[in-house]
């Protein structure tokens, strides 16, 4: 009875072996070294012996560790970042920071983002948002989504007043629109798809219908639709081409009465000139002007039906291009990062309006408020600043968001109270990658 029990014990550390290891076969050698270890503690005089050609199921050591290596690396505990670290940091502008521009909306109650639109009670678009038009009224936008919005800027909310859906089918990327305090009527817009449409607003309804599509068809070997202007009297609209030509159409009679030629010049196609990224025509309806790939800004004389004037100044491609309320000065900016200033009396180059800075940013929409003393622009960083145009310096700098602005707009003045506990003020609205409509109005109205 002496010899059974180390007997029971040894068989019971045998037992345990499968139990602890998967079952494998290997050398007797490693499993007599192994069970020796094993029984060492319990039994010092007690050697057991295998016969040879017997394989027990027990796995090797490396093979054990090889299946909880991955679970120790795991188990190791991570440095911790400090106090003191995490300060830093934040203070330097490398953490996350903390939304505070909030508010609640007038409208639902919810909570929103300061100068944005409620998302309750608006709807934005799914797609990045490429062109604004604004009228006495209204604020129409555009995006690459096949449906245009128009929002009722009357009211402090800017609630969505009107959805145009199937609009255009690959995305619009222009509007225009009249200034002016009786316009309103006509709207214009420009697909993807080169397709160019002409709204009018239904007198009983308030709604805007399709009036007439653009024959652009026929001019298919002469280079396609892009950037668009409206006359102030919302009778001529101009339309730039990838060639480098500016077409003016008599809505009224429904033709092509001009076309203007730039010649030929870098990146032209089928014998035309530079890519005509930006028009607009001025408030008079006397001058037309384009800007151009080729960092090329040239300006039209309506009523004699040639270019007047091939400014120079900017050497990069040009994406905007805007006339002052008066018809005296011509803004134009794009890749360069500086807007020029002309004069249209002479066709000089006056000035440069620039921020400080070693890289800026391109530079992708120009407007000129109602009295012509400030001049908004939007860049490809997100910021919008408001210029004063006399002191040839920056006065406003808004940064709301880091995505890229495609457009910039004034909304037309007020004169009434823009809401409980609000003055009478100049507003601005800016949209783009963000795809959502961000107003401003003046700090300091009365």
């Amino acid at each position: 009875m002496a010899m059974a029990a180390p007997a029971m014990r040894m068989a019971s550390s045998a037992s345990f072996l499968p139990r602890l290891l998967p079952p494998t076969v290997f050398s007797t050698a490693r499993a007599q070294f192994l069970v020796r270890q094993l029984s060492l503690p319990l039994f010092p005089n007690f050697n057991i012996a295998i016969p040879v050609g017997i394989s027990l199921g027990l796995p090797s050591l490396p093979e054990v560790l090889e299946g909880i290596w991955e679970g120790i690396l795991k188990a190791v505990p991570k440095k911790k970042t400090s106090h003191m670290k995490k300060r830093h940091r934040q203070m330097a502008g490398k953490a996350l920071k903390d939304v505070t521009a909030l508010c609640v909306c007038p409208a639902c109650g919810g909570m929103k983002r300061m100068h944005y639109v409620c998302p309750t009670c608006a709807s934005t678009h799914p797609a990045d948002i490429f062109s604004l038009a604004p009228t006495p009224s209204t604020l129409i936008s555009s995006s690459g989504s096949s449906s245009l919005r128009i929002h009722d800027t009357t009211s402090p909310t800017y609630p969505l007043a009107q959805t145009i859906t199937n609009a255009h089918k690959l995305g619009c990327h222009h509007l225009a629109t009249a200034r002016g305090p009786q316009t309103g009527n006509i709207f214009a817009s420009v697909g993807f798809g080169g397709d160019v449409k002409i709204w009018r607003q239904n007198p009983d309804s308030k709604e805007y219908e399709l009036q007439w599509d653009l024959p652009t068809v026929s001019d298919a070997g002469k280079g396609d639709v892009w950037a668009i202007a409206l006359s102030a009297d919302e009778n001529f609209l101009a339309c730039t081409t990838s060639d480098g030509r500016i077409h003016v159409w008599d809505l009224a009679a429904k033709e092509k009465i001009q076309t203007y030629e730039t010649g030929g010049g870098r990146g032209a196609a089928g014998g035309g000139g530079s890519f005509a990224m930006a028009v607009d025509l001025s408030r008079d309806g006397r001058l037309t002007a384009s800007g151009h790939e080729n960092g090329g800004v040239y300006v039209f004389n309506n009523d004699a039906g040639r270019m007047v004037y091939s400014l120079s100044g900017l050497a990069k491609p040009v994406r905007a291009v805007a006339f002052s309320p008066g018809c005296k000065r011509l803004a134009a900016a794009g890749n360069a990062g500086i807007i020029a200033l002309y004069d249209m009396e002479h066709g000089e180059h006056v000035g440069n309006l620039s921020a400080p800075g070693n890289r800026p940013s391109w530079i992708t929409s120009l407007d000129w408020n109602d009295t012509g003393d400030y001049l908004l622009s939007g860049q490809l960083d997100g910021k919008v600043k408001v210029w004063d145009v006399a002191r040839g310096a920056c006065v406003a700098t808004h940064s709301e968001t880091d995505s890229a602005l495609w457009c910039v707009r004034w909304l037309p003045p007020t004169e009434r109270a823009l809401g409980p506990g609000m003055g009478k003020g100049e507003r601005f609205c800016a949209a783009g990658a963000s795809r959502s409509l961000s107003f401003y109005r003046e700090a300091t109205g009365i």
